[in-house]
């Protein structure tokens, strides 16, 4: 069969199956909430880790110990932030070779143009142009030419035109959530806490979250109040149940690995979610705890102990900034408090008193292996 007749037979089973609707399912284009918003943000949020996150970290340890080769190691890192979210975006939604390299483009014009809030300029430039990237791909005989050409410039041409207003609207939530913060600590406190906790365990990306929004500050801290409450609550709640393995990969791995249990019985969630209800406001009004240093890490919790370094890198930037006269002790039992200590105490009693009167039954929160 030669190569026309069997696009010629591709085009006739397309509209027998419906068209466009059949194209799209050839081209692997799935418009829908998970696709979007739980596997793309997700791999925006690895993309993230792996460029801006880590070059931080290790732009902190060269700073402190005066390795200038870490200090360099990690200012490459962060400067590939942009395509490195565009890239992971892409793979996620399963983009061909062409398309998948062209996003650095549009990822470097996306995150630069959309300004504090480029996470969420290139979260949303990235999928459009990825699709449509993946509508032209091997459509035609010049595919090397025309894929990454339409994938780039549709890309660029709408970082040029969109990037600007979604990084301030983003930037604008952001920061109206932070001045609230700031205002109502205790009330905010316990929303932001108990909003980000929860979709920190849920399928969905909290630190691209956090990172969109460019959620810093006192709101940042409370972010982490919440993420440990969820990961260190659960992972000593269900102790009993998974020892020390799963305190481990969910007191530094990830509390979402307790979704299946929570989806069987929806109560043993709400051990860790009162917990973060306390922990919230204690952050922001009795240690006044701020993330100042990049939004991602609100979002992490003690993810390989993520959160509580951009914590210190925070104190950091504040005492280069001169706003901070210097790291004090009673920063550092904050720090421990809200981010270890409270969380396991809290959540495992709260735990023991829902086991006591049968919420929470034998092996509710064992996790499969």
């Amino acid at each position: 069969m030669t190569k026309e007749r069997w696009k010629m037979g591709v085009n006739d089973t397309e509209k027998k199956e419906g068209g466009f609707k059949a194209f799209l399912k050839r081209k692997d284009i799935e418009i829908s909430w998970k696709r979007y918003f739980i596997d793309a943000m997700g791999a925006m949020a690895s993309g993230l880790f792996a460029s801006l996150l880590i070059g931080t970290i290790l732009s902190t340890i060269g700073t402190q110990f005066n390795i200038q080769a870490l200090i360099d190691m990690g200012g490459y890192a962060k400067g590939v932030a942009g395509p490195a979210m565009a890239v992971a975006i892409a793979y996620a939604l399963k983009a061909p070779n062409l398309v998948l390299f062209s996003m650095l483009a549009v990822g470097s014009a996306a995150n630069t143009l959309g300004g504090a809030g480029g996470p969420l300029a290139v979260l949303v430039i990235a999928i459009i142009a990825t699709e449509l990237g993946k509508m032209i791909s091997k459509e035609t005989k010049v595919d090397i030419l025309a894929t990454p050409l339409v994938t780039i410039g549709i890309g660029v041409i709408l970082s040029i035109f969109l990037a600007p207003a979604i990084g301030n609207a983003a930037s604008a939530v952001g920061k109206l959530i932070m001045w609230a913060t700031e205002l109502h600590p205790f009330t905010m406190g316990i929303l932001v806490s108990v909003l980000v906790g929860i979709a920190l365990t849920l399928p969905i990306s909290s630190a691209a979250i956090c990172a969109a929004l460019s959620l810093t500050g006192l709101a940042g801290g409370a972010a982490v109040a919440g993420c440990c409450a969820q990961m260190v609550g659960f992972a000593f709640m269900s102790y009993k149940e998974n020892k020390v393995g799963g305190l481990i990969s969910q007191g530094i791995g990830t509390s979402m690995l307790q979704m299946g249990n929570i989806v069987k019985n929806p109560k043993i969630w709400i051990p860790p979610i009162l917990t973060s209800a306390i922990t919230g406001p204690i952050a922001t009004c009795i240690f006044r705890m701020q993330m100042n240093g990049e939004a991602i890490s609100s979002g992490m919790g003690t993810c390989g102990l993520v959160g509580q370094i951009g914590v210190y890198t925070g104190w950091l930037n504040d005492i280069a900034a001169g706003t901070k006269a210097s790291i004090t002790a009673m920063d550092w039992i904050g720090l421990i408090l809200i981010c270890f200590v409270l969380p396991a105490v809290l959540t495992w009693c709260f735990g023991q008193l829902l086991r006591k009167i049968g919420w929470i039954k034998e092996n509710d929160l064992k996790l499969e292996v």
